[in-house]
C-alpha cells in the first residue's frame, strides 16, 4: 500500500501526503489485528506517526530511514522499565512492504512539555530540569553492550568526519561569515575525548520529546529514540542546553546537579557544532548571541551554569 521512498524527492512527495500515508497505516493496522481502530496522525516529527485508538502508537519508517526503525525498536526494548521516566513499550516491530518498517508501541500519558512549558511555574521548571538530569544519569548508566553496533563506532573517527564538514554544514544553513570563520580555530582549541567510556545516547533530549503530567510537575514520558547511538555522554547535553534549559544558567545548574556532573561550556558548544543535526543559525535566532560575538562567549551564554 505504501510506495518506495528512497530519495529526498520521494520523501517530500509521499511522506506528507496523508491520503497515501493513512491508507498504508490502515492496511498495516489490519494486518496487525487492529482493523477499524481510529487512526490520528501526530503533526510533529519527521517520521509519520499515528495514534491507534487511545493506547497505541504506530511509527512508520520508509526505506530511506529503515535503519532508524530498527534502532528505535531495539533501544526501546532494551530500555523498557529501566529509566525513572517512562519510555514506550514495543508491542510489535518489523518490515511492512517496499522497504518500509514499523514500530507499534504503547502510548505514553501526558502533555508535550514544549506545549506545556509556558503554563508552568518557575518551581515546576526547576523540578522538571532536575528530573531530566536524573533520567539522563540513569540512561547513561545503562549497559550499552547489547547495542554496541548502533554506531557510530570509532568515536574519534566520528569526530574527525564531523569536523571535516562542520563549516560547510553551517554555511549551508546560512550562517554569516563572522561566525563561520571562527569555527575551525574554536574546534581546534577544545579537547574532546577520542575514546570515551561508551554510553547509550538519546541524542535529542528536548522539550519536544518529553511528556509531562498537566496536573503537576512530573515527567510522564521520554520518546523518539530513532537517532540513538553509542558515544560520549556530553553529546547528549547539546539538546539539553539548546532545547530544555535554553540558555538558562540556573536551570542548567539544577539539571547537572541532578545528573551528578557538569561539562565545560566550550565542550558542549564544540559538540553542538559537530552534532549530526547542527543548525547554528536556527539556534542563534531562537536563543540570541552575546554582544561579544565570539564562539567562546556563546558557549558561556548557552551552556554555562549559575
Amino acid at each position: 500500500m505504501l510506495p518506495v521512498v528512497e530519495t529526498d524527492e520521494e520523501w517530500d512527495a509521499i511522506v506528507p501526503d496523508e491520503t497515501v500515508m493513512w491508507a498504508g497505516a490502515r492496511d498495516l493496522c489490519a494486518r496487525l489485528g487492529l482493523a477499524g481502530a481510529p487512526l490520528t496522525r501526530f503533526t510533529d516529527g519527521s517520521q509519520p506517526v499515528y495514534a491507534v485508538g487511545d493506547a497505541l502508537v504506530l511509527k512508520l519508517f520508509p526505506k530511506a530511514a529503515a535503519q532508524d526503525g530498527l534502532t528505535e525498536a531495539r533501544v526501546l526494548s532494551h530500555l523498557h522499565g529501566r529509566l525513572p521516566v517512562p519510555t514506550p513499550r514495543v508491542h510489535d516491530a518489523g518490515a511492512y512492504e517496499n522497504g518500509w518498517r514499523y514500530v507499534l508501541m504503547s502510548r505514553l500519558p501526558g502533555e508535550n512539555l514544549a506545549h506545556a512549558w509556558d503554563r508552568l511555574s518557575r518551581p515546576d521548571h526547576e523540578r522538571l530540569a532536575a528530573d531530566v538530569g536524573e533520567s539522563l544519569a540513569v540512561l547513561h548508566a545503562v549497559d550499552p553492550g547489547p547495542l554496541a553496533d548502533l554506531g557510530p563506532g570509532d568515536w574519534g573517527a566520528f569526530l574527525d568526519r564531523r569536523r571535516a564538514v562542520a563549516v560547510e554544514q553551517q554555511r549551508g544553513h546560512g550562517l554569516p561569515a563572522v561566525w563561520l570563520e571562527q569555527i575551525p580555530d574554536f574546534l581546534a582549541s577544545v579537547p574532546l575525548p577520542r575514546d570515551p567510556a561508551p554510553c547509550l545516547l538519546h541524542t535529542e533530549v528536548m522539550r519536544q520529546h518529553l511528556l509531562v503530567d498537566p496536573d503537576g510537575p512530573r515527567l510522564t514520558g521520554l520518546f523518539d529514540f530513532e537517532p540513538a547511538m553509542i558515544g560520549h555522554r556530553a553529546y547528549d547535553f547539546v539538546g539539553v542546553g539548546l532545547f530544555v534549559t535554553r540558555g538558562d544558567p540556573h536551570l542548567m545548574s539544577r539539571l547537572t546537579a541532578a545528573y551528578g556532573r557538569a561539562f565545560a561550556p566550550a565542550e558542549l558548544l564544540a559538540y553542538t557544532l559537530l552534532h549530526v543535526y547542527s543548525n547554528l543559525p536556527r539556534y542563534l535566532r531562537e536563543l540570541g548571541a552575546p554582544p561579544e560575538g565570539t564562539l567562546t562567549a556563546l558557549a558561556e551564554a548557552w551552556f554555562g551554569a549559575a
